[in-house]
């Protein structure tokens, strides 16, 4: 059974900095694509960051987070991270992770998410 653990969350001043891990255990880890997502309160859940699987390393985000978050994953680990530099009060959610099976583009596999609160 794929779990995925997040950690990592809390409350930070805007400007600071946060690293979000999640663990992921009951997969091959290094096949699977990663990603984070984020839900703030009252809004849809929307695409953060992504990582393609094996040892390519490539990356994805959207596109008004490029050079503020940057996704990295410890294939060794079975842990995916998310480090969120320069916060500010819009990035307050819930942060999930995620994971996509082998030859699929579908999210199948979510975590149960932990909070960041932002405050200005």
């Amino acid at each position: 059974q794929v779990q995925l653990v997040e950690s990592g969350g809390g409350l930070v001043q805007a400007g600071g900095s946060l690293r979000l891990s999640c663990a992921a255990s009951g997969l091959t880890f290094s096949s699977y694509r990663m990603g984070w997502f984020r839900q703030a309160p009252g809004k849809e859940r929307e695409f953060v960051a992504s990582i393609s699987s094996g040892y390519s390393y490539y990356t994805d985000y959207r596109d008004s987070l490029k050079g503020r978050f940057t996704i990295s994953r410890d294939n060794a680990k079975n842990t995916v991270y998310l480090q969120m530099n320069s916060l500010k009060p819009e990035d307050t959610a819930v942060y999930f992770c995620a994971a996509a099976p082998p030859g699929r583009s579908t999210w199948s596999n979510w975590g149960q998410g932990t909070q960041v609160t932002v405050s200005s």
